[in-house]
């Protein structure tokens, strides 16, 4: 499998990252293009890919195609390749917010597009991609597909019209998480543990809580009560995180996110 991205940014680099190291393609079959020199640079000597700043070179030199540039250049690129795009190939967009009606219109032809929301902790091998294939995507199509997003973590296929939510509840929430990670730290400071050592316990047990949730396939109020003891110190702190909204917080900045992505 020949594949092409078209942007070298952080998000196209994970995913070549992710490809190389599960073997699903070899770097002398993966290109890439961007009109920064400097990214294709390090993304040359990192992967010994391919680099150009000739996008439809990428693109007939692949099988699938990345599209991984921002919503305000996506039209363009694509008015650049689409001449060179077929139905061998099949184009797989990570850009924000751009519906699948809109991307097919600007090809202007049947054409075999997948929509991909991948998340920013595919850089450490651990992202969650939602994927909605088009109509034209056949059944071998969307397993090459699959194989390549599971490369870089899970990936789940989902109806397009969920892609708001995956948005809120995936693609935006490694903020929040983060947010929350630095807030225990901070409290953990203020105990007198070091920032160093503060952000250590903190992210490893969001990073225990999360593979426990997934592994054992329990409710999340389930091991929340495994954790809170009658009168102990966990139940006390869930209390006055209750009572400072910290779950209606979340599902109101989730709703925020949700109503942001559905005006873009």
């Amino acid at each position: 499998m020949k594949i092409g991205f078209i942007g070298g940014g952080n998000m196209g680099a994970a995913i070549i990252k992710g490809v190389i190291a599960s073997n699903t393609a070899a770097a002398i079959d993966i290109s890439v293009s961007d009109k920064n020199a400097d990214s294709l640079d390090a993304i040359k000597n990192e992967y010994g890919v391919y680099t150009t700043d000739n996008n439809k070179e990428v693109t007939r030199r692949s099988d699938v195609i990345f599209l991984c540039v921002k919503p305000n250049v996506v039209y363009k690129v694509i008015d650049e390749i689409k001449d060179y795009v077929n139905l061998e190939r099949m184009i797989v967009s990570i850009v924000a917010g751009q519906s699948i009606a809109k991307l097919e219109e600007a090809f202007a032809k049947p054409v075999k597009l997948v929509r991909v929301m991948p998340n920013t902790p595919a850089l450490v091998g651990e992202g969650m991609s939602a994927v909605c294939p088009n109509d034209v995507v056949g059944t071998k199509d969307v397993e090459a597909a699959m194989q390549i997003l599971s490369s870089f973590g899970k990936a789940e296929i989902v109806p397009e019209y969920m892609m708001d939510a995956v948005t809120a509840v995936s693609g935006s929430s490694p903020a929040y998480v983060f947010m929350l990670i630095e807030a225990m730290a901070d409290a953990a400071v203020m105990g007198g543990m070091p920032r160093a050592q503060a952000y250590t316990f903190a992210a490893q047990a969001v990073l225990g809580s999360a593979k426990m949730a997934l592994e054992t396939g329990k409710h999340p109020g389930e091991l929340k009560d495994m954790v809170c003891s009658p009168a102990g110190t966990t139940i006390e702190a869930v209390g006055e995180l209750e009572a400072c909204g910290f779950r209606s917080a979340v599902i109101e900045a989730m709703r925020a996110c949700m109503d942001k992505s559905k005006s873009m």
